[in-house]
C-alpha cells in the first residue's frame, strides 16, 4: 500500500445532520459543563474582585491601599490562569498567558508596581466583574432550557410516575382546585415529547451562542494585549529577517566562492602559465590565452546570473512587469505571464515578490514535471498578489519544511501570506499576499 495515502486521514463520515446531532455531541456537553462551572466560580471571582479592589481603594489614604490593590491583582491573575486552562479544556480555545510583570526595581515596591502599573491585571479585574452577570444570564438561560427539553422528551417513560406517586394522571398544567388539566392521553403525550424535542435540539445552539461571548471575553481580558502580541509577532519577524539575511549571504558567498572565484583563480593560472610560454612558444600561449578568455565570458555570465538573483538591474528601471518576463523566458516550461499593476509598490515590496515568483518558477522547473505554467501579478486594495499555477504531478507542502516553508517565513517577515493548493496529481496553485507600502 502507498505510504503516501496510508499517512492521510479520512474525514469523518456523519450519517446525520448536525441539529440532530448536536444535543449528544461531546462539544455540546463540554460547553454546558462550562456554563454549569461559571456560576459558582464567577461568583466567588466577582466577590474577591469586588471585595479586594473595594478595600483597596478605602485604604488608599494608608500606605496598605496599594499593596493590597497589588495582592488582589496577583490573586486574580491566579484565577485568570484557572479560567485559561478550564476554556482549553472545556470550549477548546488556547489563550496565551499574559506576560510577566515588568519589574523595573528589585524588592516589594518594584514588584507592587509592576503589577499595578500592568494593563493585563486591569483586564482581569474587568473580566472578574463582566463575566459574573454574563455568567448569571448564561445558567439561569441555557440550565432550564436544556433540563425541560430533555424532561419532556423522555415523558414518555417518566409520565408513570404521577398516578402512583402523586395521585394524578400526569403532568398537570393547571388546576384551582375545581378544574383541572394534565398531559395524560397518547395525544397529549406525543406533543410533550415532540416539544421537549424541538427543545432539546434548539438547545445546543443557544449554547454555543452563550460561550461564544465567553472565548471573546477570555481571550480578550484574559490573555495578552494585541499590542503585545503584535510585538512578539515583530520581534519573531525580525528573526526570520535576520536569519533569511544571513542565509542570502551563505548563498552569494557559496556560490562566488565555487563559481566565478574558482574560474577567476584558474584564469590567473592560465594567464601566469602563458605569459611564462610567450616566449618559448608563442602558438601555445595565443591557444591558453584563448581558452582563458572563454573562461572570462563564463565567469562573467555566473556573475551576471548571481546579480540577476540577489536585484537584478532590469527590476530596478523597469519594475516587476519586464523582470518577470526574464524569468519566464528562462523556465524550462511555457510560461504564460499577466502583470496588471498600474504603478510599482515600494522597492524592498518589489524586490520579495521578484524573489518569491523566481523561486516558485525554479521549483516548477526542477520539481513539478509541469507542461505548461501561469503567473498572474495584480493589486487589490493596499496588497499585492501574487499567483503561480502549474499543471505538474502536484504534492507540494508547506509544512514539509521544504522551500516552501522559508519561502512563506520570507514573506511573513513583512506581513505577507503564503498559501499552497497542491493535491496529489495536481494542479498547483500558490498564492503569495504582501503589503502594498507604494
Amino acid at each position: 500500500m502507498d505510504d503516501r495515502y496510508a499517512a492521510v486521514p479520512r474525514a469523518r463520515t456523519h450519517f446525520l445532520p448536525p441539529v440532530l446531532r448536536a444535543p449528544l455531541e461531546g462539544r455540546t456537553w463540554r460547553e454546558f459543563g462550562w456554563i454549569l462551572l461559571s456560576l459558582p466560580l464567577s461568583v466567588l471571582l466577582f466577590a474577591l474582585a469586588v471585595s479586594l479592589t473595594a478595600a483597596s481603594a478605602g485604604l488608599l489614604v494608608t500606605f496598605l491601599g496599594v499593596p493590597l490593590l497589588a495582592v488582589s491583582f496577583a490573586v486574580l491573575r491566579g484565577f485568570g490562569a484557572v479560567e485559561r486552562v478550564r476554556a482549553r479544556a472545556l470550549l477548546g480555545v488556547d489563550v496565551a498567558a499574559p506576560g510577566p510583570v515588568r519589574v523595573r526595581r528589585s524588592g516589594a515596591a518594584g514588584w507592587i508596581g509592576g503589577v499595578v502599573k500592568s494593563g493585563a491585571s486591569w483586564r482581569h479585574l474587568l473580566y472578574a466583574v463582566l463575566h459574573f452577570p454574563w455568567a448569571v444570564f448564561g445558567f439561569c438561560l441555557a440550565v432550564p432550557l436544556w433540563t425541560t427539553g430533555w424532561a419532556l422528551l423522555l415523558y414518555p417513560l417518566w409520565q408513570s410516575v404521577f398516578p402512583v406517586y402523586a395521585g394524578v394522571d400526569g403532568l398537570q398544567l393547571y388546576g384551582d382546585g375545581t378544574h383541572e388539566f394534565s398531559l395524560d392521553s397518547p395525544f397529549e403525550v406525543a406533543v410533550t415529547s415532540l416539544v421537549g424535542l424541538l427543545l432539546t435540539l434548539a438547545t445546543p445552539w443557544v449554547v454555543r451562542a452563550l460561550t461564544g461571548v465567553d472565548r471573546l471575553m477570555v481571550a480578550g481580558l484574559l490573555g495578552p494585549s494585541r499590542l503585545a502580541s503584535r510585538v512578539v509577532e515583530l520581534e519573531s519577524d525580525r528573526g526570520a529577517v535576520v536569519d533569511t539575511a544571513a542565509a542570502d549571504l551563505r548563498r552569494i558567498e557559496r556560490d562566488l566562492h565555487d563559481g566565478a572565484q574558482a574560474r577567476l583563480v584558474a584564469l590567473a593560472m592560465d594567464l601566469g602559465l602563458a605569459k611564462e610560454k610567450l616566449s618559448e612558444d608563442p602558438h601555445a600561449a595565443a591557444r591558453m590565452v584563448d581558452e582563458a578568455h572563454g573562461e572570462v565570458k563564463v565567469a562573467l555570465r555566473e556573475l551576471r546570473d548571481l546579480a540577476r538573483g540577489i536585484h537584478p538591474a532590469v527590476l530596478t528601471d523597469r519594475g516587476l512587469d519586464a523582470a518577470l518576463s526574464a524569468v519566464a523566458s528562462r523556465c524550462a516550461v511555457p510560461v504564460t505571464l499577466d502583470v496588471d499593476l498600474d504603478r510599482r509598490p515600494a522597492a524592498a515590496i518589489e524586490g520579495i515578490a521578484y524573489f518569491t515568483v523566481s523561486e516558485l518558477l525554479r521549483n516548477v522547473s526542477r520539481h513539478a514535471r509541469a507542461t505548461r505554467a501561469s503567473v498572474d501579478v495584480w493589486r487589490s486594495q493596499d496588497r499585492l498578489m501574487l499567483q503561480v499555477t502549474d499543471d505538474g504531478r502536484g504534492g507540494a507542502d508547506q509544512a514539509a519544511g521544504s522551500g516552501l516553508a522559508g519561502l512563506a517565513e520570507r514573506l511573513g517577515a513583512v506581513d505577507g501570506v503564503l498559501a499552497v493548493d497542491s493535491p496529489e496529481g495536481g494542479p498547483t496553485t500558490v498564492t503569495a499576499e504582501l503589503p502594498w507600502r507604494g
